[in-house]
């Protein structure tokens, strides 16, 4: 006959470890907690449009130039009220839509004097 195992302190096989096969243990997972990801804000579409429209301006003769001087204010109203992004892309249509506007203005102006000055001076009045 067997004999039980012996026990000095009498209250039976208590150690956890006898007779347990090893288990498979569950892989330990390692969590890194860096910096967290930065937020991107999305691009206000009516910046953009003004940033386009204000390059445009160049080749239109200066008439997106008004659009985009107009586009510019509404996106920076909209911007402070929403915290979208984009404001650099307004202030840069602004600037432009402001440039073009004037250098469009003064060639205008520059043509029709001219234009004025040509016609006027050919009509030779007679005494």
């Amino acid at each position: 006959m067997a004999q039980p195992p012996y026990d000095p302190y009498g209250y039976g096989s208590q150690d956890p470890y006898a007779g347990q096969p090893y288990a498979q243990q569950p892989p330990v997972q390692h969590h890194y907690y860096g910096p967290p990801a930065p937020v991107v804000r999305p691009n206000n579409g009516m910046a953009t449009a003004s940033m386009v429209l204000g390059i445009l301006g160049l080749f239109a003769c200066g008439f997106t130039s008004v659009l985009a001087i107009i586009f510019g204010h509404i996106a920076q109203s909209q911007i402070r009220r929403t915290g979208e992004g984009g404001s650099g892309m307004a202030a840069a249509g602004l600037i432009l839509g402001y440039i073009m506007t004037v250098i469009w203005v003064l060639i205008w102006i520059f043509y029709i004097g001219l234009w004025a000055a040509l016609v006027g001076g050919s009509g030779g009045s007679t005494y």
